[in-house]
């Protein structure tokens, strides 16, 4: 087993980002894949000045003659001594270190506290230079499916990890975690033998264990996942003024009763409903209705609209008058509906909800040639577009005038956008089958993958990253294609050869 005092010289000089020798200024950290990462990252912290020379200087100063016996040091001493022994840095620079190493104001401290606090600053210095690595991808990897029209969505079951998959002639594909096809079964509708009729979207209600089903006859269709038959439609509302195109749905992780089901159509609407009893039941039940709970209950939007169900309410504008609105989705950090088209005018538009929770306030941008999709950041607070005109912006909602950031890099129009949240980087692919990796602090691009993709020119594409499982999906007409990001090992330091079986502290030695 390593012992405590070993550790400095122990560890490999690389992983530690200490200089081998004293010098006056820190290393920075090297360039990866074309941009710096990190590299203003805490050089200005006398703890990373010190090199390895000067930490075995410093423990010999804490090394007794007895073994079994620790010397502690309370600030005045340490301070001394370590400017006399390292022979460089000022009193006022050991005498802050000191205090970072007293975390619990003891009043001294020991090699161990010392140890403990450098390792604990490698780790974050670590989890940081991590946080701008670029990725590494397994192979593109098609998955055999029966889809036999445009794959129109991919959602993510967490509470059976499964995936669902929908294509437009209603086939809804059932897969399990390891992505292997179990199920393929078709969506039912009255309407269903119409030559016309097609699937337009698909969301996840995971709160009420629901899925919602868009379809051109003006309906979305609400299938239970915990039925015994295979997704009996539970609810249909129906009588819709436009067809939906796109859906978006969100519940309150912590009030999970309180949901927004959000959709965007072909006349230019955007509408929602506010759910407020979502566990109890979604809609309410007419008095007329029959007693067979499997029937299907059918809605009404006229109702919904009049404010017959006191368990729900609508919200709804028409600022983007006529254009098609190709993306939708509610923000609870903003509390508002992001929804975008391809017009030039009216772009992208937040409508967000008064302190009543039932009226709308617009604000818009305009983009040039309009734009195919966007994503929106709540730690960062940004909104990505993807540009029709090849660029990718970047927009703080509340600035209208010009985005905060513009990435170039395509030569052809961006039709995916999407960020890749925990490492504050964002995903873009175009029309001619480029996938950039974009690092957002430095606005710029990382990663350039161009792989195996259909040739074809005229194909629908899907862009769909699932952040927990490192799983991007994008998907050409009816094929499914994947890129798995590899796993990546830890590097952190360990102190026994085999499994730790037994772990006990010592209150007295704080050890």
């Amino acid at each position: 087993m390593m012992q405590r005092g070993e550790v400095i010289r122990s560890y490999p000089e690389a992983a530690l980002g200490l200089t081998v020798g004293h010098q006056s200024e820190p290393t920075r950290l090297e360039k990866t894949e074309g941009f710096t990462a990190s590299e203003d990252y805490g050089t200005d912290l006398f703890e990373n000045k010190l090199s390895v020379e000067d930490f075995v200087k410093i423990q010999q100063v804490f090394e007794s003659q007895d073994p079994s016996q620790t010397i502690c040091m309370p600030r005045e001493e340490f301070v001394q001594k370590m400017a006399e022994t390292v022979g460089w840095g000022t009193k006022e620079e050991y005498g802050e270190l000191f205090d970072k190493v007293d975390v619990a104001r003891d009043g001294f401290i020991d090699w161990d506290k010392l140890t403990s606090f450098i390792l604990l600053l490698l780790y974050e210095r670590d989890e940081r230079a991590k946080a701008t690595v670029v990725p590494q991808w397994k192979d593109l990897e098609f998955l055999p499916g029966k889809h036999k029209d445009t794959i129109q969505k991919v959602v993510f079951l967490k509470s059976s990890s499964r995936y669902l998959t929908v294509s437009k002639e209603g086939l809804l594909g059932i897969w399990g975690e390891n992505l292997k096809l179990q199920e393929s079964l078709p969506i039912t509708s009255d309407a269903i033998k119409l030559k016309h009729l097609w699937v337009t979207s698909l969301v996840s209600l995971e709160n009420v264990n629901k899925i919602a089903v868009a379809f051109t006859s003006r309906e979305i269709c609400f299938y239970d996942l915990l039925s015994k038959e295979e997704f009996p439609c539970q609810y249909k509302l129906q009588g819709l003024q436009g067809a939906p195109i796109c859906m978006d749905y969100w519940y309150d992780p912590i009030d999970p009763k309180d949901s927004i089901l959000s959709f965007g159509d072909i006349t230019g609407k955007v509408q929602a409903v506010a759910f407020t009893a979502a566990m109890i039941s979604l809609f309410e039940r007419p008095a007329n209705a029959c007693d067979n709970e499997e029937a299907t209950m059918t809605i009404d939007w006229a109702e919904l609209v009049s404010g017959c169900h006191k368990c729900c309410h609508v919200l709804q504008h028409t600022l983007h008058h006529g254009d098609w609105v190709r993306q939708v989705t509610y923000n609870a950090s903003l509390d508002a509906f992001i929804s975008s088209t391809m017009s030039g005018i009216n772009t992208v538009v937040l409508a967000w909800r008064e302190k009543s929770k039932k009226l709308l306030k617009m604000t818009s941008f305009n983009i040039a040639q309009g734009i195919h999709a966007f994503d929106y950041h709540s730690r960062l607070n940004l909104i990505a577009t993807a540009g029709i005109n090849n660029k990718v912006c970047l927009w703080n909602p509340y600035v209208l005038s010009k985005p905060v950031g513009v990435l170039w890099g395509h030569s052809a129009s961006v039709i995916a956008v999407q960020f890749f949240a925990e490492r504050k980087q964002l995903f873009s692919f175009s029309r001619d089958k480029v996938l950039r990796l974009w690092d957002i602090q430095h606005q710029l691009s990382i990663q350039r993958i161009t792989c195996s993709f259909p040739k074809s020119q005229d194909f629908r594409c899907l862009f769909q990253f699932d952040e927990t499982h490192g799983r991007l999906f994008i998907s050409f007409n009816n094929q499914l294609a994947l890129l798995a990001i590899k796993n990546e090992a830890s590097k952190r330091v360990k102190s026994h050869l085999k499994a730790v079986s037994c772990v006990l502290y010592n209150s007295l030695l704080k050890q």
